[in-house]
């Protein structure tokens, strides 16, 4: 429950450096005339939108496991990452439509000091928070800060390339605008693949532990004579373990019990980001030791 909330609290102060960004941002393209720092706000507007999705995100996560939840609401957490997903694919199409429209019209953004001092302070202002999201993302195993994140870092390249572009518009490479913003657009999309990556590995199910480390663990109860049909699943830091140990058949059922709580006690303290592990006892197979490894 506290790591919820301590999650809670890290996205709540990002939400208000993040919206005081995009509106500056924001306000500067539309005075400037800049399709690229207008992208780039908006980029950093979809800031704000996922730390919204993310907090009510977190705050279903963290209530315990019920009747219809039996393994937790761990997942919406996963699914607010969707979520930030989702806005950042919508943000790329804008992007992508304001680029195309500048090329094809023509013009050029009015550059001042004015903006050079604005996006200044907006990056240094990014690079806080990505260095802040993401030292509670590991020290708090959230991916929904991670990929928070990862979005935020998407915000400090496309902002010094639209530095460098509003450069080349001063010494009369006015193309470089909506250039720079086709580049905002290449972040975004990267941003993207790797928000989808993580959360699809989790939705989908991928192994989190390997097979290999597992068995190790369970071989180091004397009794137990091997074990297969090893699955893991779940986010890094929330896993659930099930898996078949092979016993002696003519073990009482009361002690083959009890040995598989040692087993699992063992894999618990090996690896404390598992919250549950079934175990299903059976005899070793007839093929004997090569069968085993299988």
């Amino acid at each position: 429950m506290e790591r919820y909330l301590a999650v809670s609290r890290v996205l709540v102060r990002v939400l208000a450096l993040n919206l005081a960004v995009a509106l500056a941002k924001i306000w500067l393209g539309y005075v400037s005339g800049a399709v690229s720092i207008l992208s780039d706000g908006f980029h950093s507007l979809t800031d704000t939108a996922s730390n919204v999705v993310g907090i009510i995100g977190v705050r279903v996560a963290r209530q315990p496991p019920d009747d219809d939840h039996p393994y937790g609401h761990r997942k919406f957490e996963t699914l607010a990452s969707v979520g930030i997903l989702v806005f950042l694919v919508a943000v790329l199409v804008e992007v992508l439509r304001a680029a195309i429209g500048r090329m094809r019209e023509g013009g050029a953004p009015e550059v001042r000091p004015l903006s050079f001092w604005v996006m200044g302070v907006t990056f240094a202002i990014n690079l806080v928070v990505v260095w802040y999201e993401r030292r509670e993302g590991r020290r708090l195993s959230s991916e929904i800060l991670l990929a928070d994140a990862h979005h935020t870092t998407s915000d400090l390249l496309t902002s010094a390339a639209v530095i460098a572009a509003l450069v080349g518009v001063g010494l009369g490479y006015p193309w470089l605008d909506p250039a720079a913003a086709l580049l905002v657009a290449g972040f975004i999309a990267m941003a993207c693949w790797e928000i989808f990556h993580d959360t699809s590995r989790i939705l989908g199910d991928q192994m989190v532990i390997d097979e290999t480390t597992i068995r190790e663990v369970v071989q180091t109860v004397p009794e137990v004579r091997g074990c297969h049909q090893i699955r893991t699943r779940g986010a890094s830091d929330f896993v659930f373990l099930d898996l078949h140990v092979w016993m002696d058949g003519a073990l009482p059922l009361h002690e083959a019990h009890r040995l598989s709580h040692v087993v699992k006690d063992r894999l618990m303290t090996r690896f404390p980001q598992i919250k549950d592990a079934v175990i299903h006892i059976e005899p070793p197979p007839r093929g004997g030791i090569a069968e085993r490894e299988n």
